[in-house]
């Protein structure tokens, strides 16, 4: 049959052509995203590096800003409102400090993903690649940061009396899961923040109430005493809280199993699992729209 005689689509197909920019399939699209490996870790790194070089101290503020957040926190929670009660005293600082390092990682890994597609149009239009490695290598980022932050965090809890235990390595696991739901988050609000760049705006009150709603400063447990039971439920089983909790179980010996909430464990796989399989659905579902209108 003569080309002539085809129609456009026929004539596309018969070529082997496909629409430039259009959303290939899931698989073919997590196979294009893992060839850009190397560029997501790269893009992550140079992010990280540039983000203190006009700064005297350097990547110095990578440890030094959740610290001073979290001396901030104390000054205000620990020694003015005393919301250390029902802590020990020797256990305020490291469990203020973990909570502040661990909930900084997911809050910095959501609002770099509302601005991952709206603050680089330039270079989405420019080039041809999976738009997911721009929210996955911002999550990756705050991944980065926080491993140094860690160093900080590790000797805070050292000198607290806090020494290496049997549940320090489940550390490692419960920032994999945690890193798995930030990225989550990232895509998700990636894919919202793309066509409505003003919730960035909004995004610093939401996370405000996030973070006084799950126990960064306090013990939920306690400020918690004589209200509904099921207003406890629901506070201590948001993905925040859980992350938290479990890293202090891991870094603090003596912050034993009855200050968890049931099936912690199936609580944080489980919400891994769910936000970041379904943010990055959610996100692939738009793949052909970003960087357009």
């Amino acid at each position: 049959m003569s080309d002539t005689t085809l129609s456009p689509a026929e004539l596309a197909a018969k070529h082997g052509l496909s629409v430039s920019g259009a959303r290939p399939g899931l698989s073919a699209y997590i196979k294009q995203l893992w060839g850009r490996r190397h560029f997501i870790l790269s893009f992550s790194s140079a992010k990280l590096t540039a983000q203190y070089s006009e700064a005297k101290l350097g990547q110095i503020w990578q440890v030094a800003t959740p610290l001073l957040n979290a001396l901030v926190y104390y000054f205000i929670f620990g020694v003015l409102m005393n919301a250390k009660r029902g802590i020990d005293a020797d256990a305020y600082i490291p469990f203020l400090v973990t909570g502040v390092f661990l909930f900084t990682f997911t809050q910095n890994s959501l609002m770099a993903g509302v601005r991952a597609i709206s603050g680089n149009l330039g270079l989405v239009r420019a080039l041809h690649f999976p738009r997911a490695s721009l929210p996955v290598s911002f999550a990756l980022q705050q991944l980065q940061q926080l491993l140094f932050s860690m160093i900080v965090l590790m000797i805070v809890v050292v000198s607290s009396g806090f020494m290496p235990s049997m549940t320090r390595p489940l550390i490692i696991p419960v920032l994999a899961l945690q890193f798995v739901f930030n990225t989550g988050l990232a895509l998700i609000f990636a894919r919202l923040g793309s066509k409505t760049p003003d919730l960035a705006q909004l995004m610093p009150f939401i996370m405000r109430t996030w973070m006084y709603s799950s126990g960064v400063m306090f013990s939920l447990s306690t400020v918690l005493k004589g209200k509904p039971h099921w207003l406890k439920d629901i506070l201590q089983c948001n993905p925040a809280a859980v992350y938290m909790d479990l890293a202090r179980y891991a870094l603090m010996d003596g912050y034993g199993g009855h200050s968890l909430p049931p099936h912690v464990w199936a609580l944080a796989a489980g919400w891994a699992v769910v936000v970041g399989g379904l943010g990055f659905v959610y996100f692939w579902k738009a793949e052909e729209r970003y960087g357009r209108g």
